[in-house]
C-alpha cells in the first residue's frame, strides 16, 4: 500500500500510521480523535467551545457509534502536508507550537499568532490531525464507502499561511488523496456559510474537480463571487441574510443535485459546516438543521466514494447536534422526538460563555437533536441567481 505519496513516483511515506487494514467497509466509518477535547483555540476564541467531542459522547449515548465503525485519526507529519502546504510555512507552524509564541516576522508572513490564528498548545498537532483524518479517508475510500471526519473541513488554509480559524487545509489533502488512491473525478461541495476560498484557489484550474460553494453573500472571506468559473467548473452562489429550509431545498435541488450528477464523479467530498444555522453566532442565515441532512442524504447515492467533513459551527449544542444527526443521516437511523437520558446529560453538560457571561441553552436544545423546520417564502434573490448558475450549468454540460 502506498501512503500519501506525492507529485511524481509514488514512494512509502511513514508520516501517518494506523492499525486499521485499508479496504471497503460494508459501514460508514466514523474518525475522530480525542485531541479535540481538551483543546482550545483559547478563551474568548470562536473555537473555544467543545465540537467533535461532543459529536462523539451523543452518539455514543445513543448507541450510535459502535466500535467497529470508529477510527482513531492519525496524526500527519509536516512531511505528509507538502502536497499542498510549503515547508517553510509548515516549519514556521511547528516552531510556534513548539515556542508558544511567534516573531513579528512570522505573523507577518505566515498569519500565526493572530487574534483569528492565535497561538496556543496544540496548533499544529490538532489541525495536523484533523490533515491525517483527510488524508487516510482517501485510502480508505479506495474501493467506496463513506466516511464522517467532523473535525475535517478547514477550507480557508492557504499554502503559506494560516487563515480564517484554518491552519491546515484539510478539504485540500482529502481531494488531493482521494485522486491519488483511485478518484478521477473529485466534487466538492461546500455549504459553510463562508466562501470555501482555499479549495477554490488549489483547484480553481482543475478541470476534474468541480468546486460548488454555497455562502452568505458579503460574509468573510468575502470571495466566491457568483461570477466566479475557474475552468467552467466553478460554482458560487452567495446567498442573502436570512436563507431558510425552503431556499436550501431549492439550492439543493436546482444545483447541487444537478452539477455533482452531471459531473459524474467518482467521489464526492461535502463540507457540512455547521454555521449556517440560526442559532450560530458567525452568520446571519436561518437554516434548521433539517437542511444539512437532506443535502447530506441526498449526494450520498450519486458516487462510490462519500466523504462528509464538518467545519463552521460556534455554538456547541447546535453544532453537536448538527453534526450527530449527520452520522444518523449516514447510517440510516431514524432520530427520536426526544432523547435518552444519557444523551440529553452530554447536552446538559455543555458550557458556552458569551460577552463574559454564560450563554443559557434554549430548552429543546437538551432534549432533542432535530430542528423545527424554518420554512418561507422563497427568496427572488436566490431564484435569480440560480437561473445564471443554471445557464453556466447548461453550457458546461
Amino acid at each position: 500500500m502506498v501512503l500519501f505519496s506525492f507529485w511524481g513516483t509514488p514512494r512509502k511515506m511513514p508520516d501517518v500510521t494506523h492499525d486499521q487494514p485499508i479496504q471497503a467497509s460494508p459501514f460508514p466509518r466514523f474518525i475522530g480523535s480525542e485531541i479535540y477535547r481538551n483543546s482550545s483555540y483559547g478563551a474568548w476564541h470562536p473555537l473555544r467551545v467543545p465540537r467533535v467531542s461532543t459529536v462523539m459522547d451523543l452518539t455514543r449515548a445513543m448507541g450510535w457509534l459502535p466500535a467497529r465503525q470508529y477510527i482513531t485519526s492519525p496524526r500527519a507529519k509536516p512531511a505528509a502536508l507538502t502536497g499542498f502546504h510549503t515547508p517553510a510555512y509548515l516549519a514556521a507552524l511547528v516552531q510556534a507550537e513548539r515556542d508558544q509564541s511567534v516573531t513579528e516576522a512570522t505573523r507577518a508572513r505566515f498569519g500565526l499568532g493572530t487574534p483569528s490564528n492565535p497561538v496556543f498548545p496544540e496548533m499544529f498537532r490538532r489541525p495536523a490531525t484533523a490533515a491525517g483524518a483527510s488524508l487516510l479517508a482517501g485510502e480508505l475510500l479506495a474501493k467506496g464507502g463513506t466516511i464522517f471526519s467532523p473535525g475535517g473541513g478547514t477550507h480557508h488554509g492557504m499554502p503559506d499561511r494560516a487563515n480564517g480559524f484554518c491552519y491546515l487545509n484539510d478539504p485540500v489533502l482529502a481531494i488531493q488523496s482521494l485522486r491519488r488512491n483511485g478518484a478521477q473525478r473529485v466534487a466538492y461541495v461546500d455549504i459553510d456559510a463562508h466562501h470555501a476560498d482555499g479549495v477554490e484557489y488549489a483547484f480553481a484550474e482543475e478541470p476534474d474537480v468541480l468546486l460548488l460553494s454555497v455562502h452568505e453573500a458579503n460574509r468573510w472571506p468575502r470571495t466566491g463571487a457568483l461570477s466566479d468559473r475557474g475552468v467552467g467548473q466553478v460554482y458560487n452562489l452567495p446567498v442573502p441574510a436570512g436563507m431558510h429550509d425552503d431556499d436550501m431545498a431549492l439550492v439543493r435541488d436546482e444545483l447541487l443535485l444537478t452539477a455533482v450528477a452531471a459531473f459524474r464523479p467518482d467521489a464526492i467530498v461535502l463540507q457540512c459546516g455547521a454555521d449556517a444555522v440560526t442559532e450560530d453566532p458567525q452568520s446571519r442565515l436561518c437554516l434548521s438543521n433539517n437542511a444539512h441532512w437532506s443535502i447530506v442524504a441526498a449526494l450520498a447515492t450519486i458516487a462510490p466514494r462519500y466523504l462528509v467533513l464538518g467545519g463552521g459551527g460556534y455554538n456547541p449544542w447546535s453544532v453537536g447536534r448538527l453534526w450527530s444527526g449527520v452520522w444518523a443521516t449516514l447510517n440510516g437511523i431514524e432520530i427520536p422526538d426526544r432523547l435518552p437520558v444519557d444523551a440529553q446529560s452530554v447536552l446538559a453538560d455543555l458550557t458556552w460563555k458569551t460577552h463574559r457571561r454564560n450563554q443559557s441553552p434554549q430548552k429543546h436544545w437538551l432534549t432533542t437533536i432535530r430542528d423545527e423546520p424554518r420554512n418561507g417564502a422563497i427568496s427572488g434573490e436566490i431564484r435569480r441567481d440560480l437561473r445564471v448558475l443554471g445557464s453556466a450549468l447548461r453550457i458546461w454540460v
